[in-house]
């Protein structure tokens, strides 16, 4: 048995989410009273790392935090979810990422400061080499620069390990990243901006092929409340149904999609199997609050796939 079975390698973003509550929306130049403010650990990647971690596997967290105690708060949280943190950077004179999120009038308003996210280079990715190469499956998203992505994806293809891209949030993805891709999982409106073909009025299956032909060996797209679809170049278009859940807090559900996922297919258990338990992991995660504090653990999703 090859010694990288099962391990999941994250390269990613770590946020510190600081939400704030109130009656409503401030206007320009307006001070509000708050309700409430709460801290909570976040970012894509991270979230996802999480989402692995509770999924009982071996789960390593490539990113970068600042010198701060947001950071220090970030690393405690993701190590006491079980992550590998050993090889995270600490950028001095750099920020910890923060999202600053207002809740009001049931929308929200969010500033994102990428701090140290956003230095993140290149380089800093070559020096992982050795931890990438360990990997069953490696896990990318956007919030990191694009130079970081491709490093990563580089140096995983370059070894044969598998490569998902959550393409989130949604921006121009250079061609040489979307053919190193195994899976990419965008969803619909990420595949609407990748595309420029509106799944909805179009058709779903018109904007997966115009992805495909792009380079990806599958596209998976999550529905949301519609559960996934996926197809394989060359392949028929598949479809998985969500569950029904009584939903308290859909942050991080496509986080937890994709850490379930990656879990399944690191253990080589097939497309279907791997959709259908993200869809499990990500409907358990939205029944809970806090997108890192929501993700079951993997006896929570095998009692609730069993019932």
């Amino acid at each position: 048995m090859s010694t990288r079975k099962g391990k999941v390698v994250v390269v990613g973003s770590l946020n510190m989410d600081i939400v704030v509550q109130t009656t409503r929306f401030p206007e320009k130049g307006e001070t509000l009273s708050g309700q409430e403010v709460h801290f909570h650990p976040g970012g894509k990647g991270a979230n996802q790392a999480v989402a692995c971690a509770r999924q009982g596997h071996e789960t390593v967290m490539l990113g970068a935090v600042g010198e701060d105690a947001f950071g220090k708060s970030l690393l405690e949280s993701l190590e006491g979810n079980g992550v590998n943190t050993g090889r995270l950077l600490s950028k001095p004179g750099v920020v910890t990422g923060i999202a600053s999120i207002t809740l009001a009038e049931q929308d929200n308003s969010i500033v994102v400061v990428p701090g140290a996210n956003g230095a993140l280079t290149s380089v800093d990715v070559t020096a992982w080499k050795d931890i990438i190469s360990e990997a069953a499956i490696m896990l990318v998203q956007l919030e990191i620069p694009m130079e970081a992505v491709a490093e990563a994806v580089n140096l995983a293809e370059g070894q044969g390990i598998p490569i998902i891209l959550n393409p989130a949030p949604a921006c121009n993805i250079p061609e040489d990243i979307l053919r190193k891709v195994s899976y990419i999982t965008p969803n619909q409106s990420e595949l609407y901006a990748i595309t420029g073909i509106d799944p909805e009025a179009e058709g779903l299956e018109k904007a997966i092929d115009a992805l495909l032909d792009r380079g990806p060996e599958i596209v998976i797209a999550t529905l949301g409340s519609k559960g996934a679809a996926w197809k394989e170049r060359g392949g028929s278009l598949h479809r998985a149904a969500a569950h029904r859940v009584e939903v308290a807090d859909t942050t991080g559900a496509g986080d937890a999609f994709n850490g379930g996922l990656a879990c399944s297919l690191a253990m080589s258990l097939g497309i279907e199997y791997s959709v259908k338990h993200g869809i499990a992991v990500s409907a358990l995660a939205v029944t809970k609050f806090g997108a890192q504090d929501g993700m079951p653990t993997l006896q929570e999703v095998e009692l609730f796939k069993s019932r």
